[in-house]
């Protein structure tokens, strides 16, 4: 059902398999609902050692689920781990309404969000990697042999064709996204030849990247109090006091568990932040699980290469804590965390600092970057 407003009545439903990071987790999920334009009409908990093979969350479970559905009309059920097609199908038939995983609620947010020619690509190629084990749960006539003209031989089933048709679009946006890759790296060699200090704002969704980045280079990119406002990547120059030539990249956000077919559709964007000179990495200070979000973002950049590059860590949001604007250096000197709000604009000199130094420091040749080497 949907409501007046436009949003989706949704039941979530999130289990504790002893993960330390469940609350935050559950929090996310509520917060990835909203960003997707589903309403919270019930919350749906329970702990358990493993999942159920057929239903993920066990028989009686799933009867509660379908109470919760029918109890608020909602017309989806959003779980807060990733299900496998049979999963969804068997519990499409107990609860009585659409189900999507996690999976599928952040793939439907990218589609949502992506404005520019490269993001639509890339979202689309990644839904339909995705979709590609699930084409079965929507098609109830599979056993029959449906011969068709032009499209499949005799004895080819419907399943066949969708996978065929499928897997020759998939092959046409690889090849888009490889001439993208391709103008990027033409690019990057251009910013190289003009001795251009290249660096990239990395960080977990809704740390502030965006914001920052206004703020930086007076970009006036589209910024709000969401997961994954921002997709697509937007490079600008560097406003510094120096006077140096620095080039700065806005950044998708990161999540953990972020899904492996994005991370694999949208390599040829993050390819960007693995030849980055350096990272700007963004953490929003103000919030509790700040220390496992770190971690979620090193291990995205681990995943795409990019570990080697240097970081200055970004202590972003101030304003909601007691926290001053501060730099936090090394026992070489080095900047290793600046403490800042990029929303009221306090110790925002603090980041350009880091970038002037660091650029000092790369030309005098005192740091050199592996990945660009």
């Amino acid at each position: 059902m949907v409501d007046r407003r436009g949003t989706t009545e949704a039941v979530l439903v999130g289990l504790d398999f002893g993960e330390p990071d469940h609350a935050e987790s559950l929090e996310e999920i509520r917060q990835l609902a909203a960003s997707a334009g589903a309403a919270e009409r019930a919350l749906v908990q329970g702990r358990r050692s493993r999942p159920d093979s057929a239903l993920f969350a066990g028989k009686g479970k799933v009867v509660e689920i379908a109470d919760a559905v029918a109890a608020t009309c909602a017309s989806i059920v959003i779980f807060n781990h990733d299900l496998s097609p049979g999963q969804e199908r068997n519990l499409e038939r107990e609860v009585g309404c659409r189900v999507v995983d996690r999976t599928s609620l952040i793939l439907d947010i990218f589609a949502q969000r992506a404005r520019t020619h490269e993001g639509k690509l890339q979202v689309e190629l990644a839904q339909l990697e995705h979709l590609a084990s699930r084409l079965v749960r929507g098609w109830t006539h599979l056993e029959r042999q449906k011969g068709g003209i032009g499209l499949r031989g005799p004895g080819e089933t419907q399943l066949e064709t969708d996978r065929r048709l499928l897997g020759k679009r998939v092959k046409v946006l690889k090849e888009k996204l490889a001439g993208v890759k391709a103008q990027r790296a033409v690019q990057r060699r251009a910013r190289n030849r003009s001795n251009l200090l290249m660096a990239s704002l990395v960080g977990y969704t809704n740390a502030g990247k965006s914001t920052l980045f206004n703020r930086l280079t007076r970009a006036g990119v589209y910024a709000a109090d969401q997961l994954f406002a921002t997709l697509d990547t937007t490079t600008r120059r560097l406003h510094a006091a120096g006077g140096g030539r620095f080039v700065l990249s806005d950044t998708v956000g990161f999540i953990r568990r972020l899904p492996h077919t994005l991370v694999a559709a949208f390599r040829a964007t993050l390819e960007e932040t693995a030849h980055a000179d350096l990272l700007l990495h963004v953490v929003d200070a103000s919030c509790a699980d700040r220390d496992a979000r770190s971690a979620a973002v090193n291990q995205v950049l681990a995943e795409i290469g990019a570990q080697d590059v240097p970081q200055v860590l970004v202590m972003n949001k101030i304003d909601r804590t007691r926290l001053p604007a501060r730099v936090e250096r090394d026992e070489y000197g080095r900047i290793l965390r600046v403490w800042t709000s990029a929303a009221t604009g306090e110790g925002l000199e603090f980041v350009r600092l880091a970038v002037e130094e660091y650029s000092a420091a790369l030309q005098s040749a005192e740091i050199k970057n592996p990945a660009a080497a």
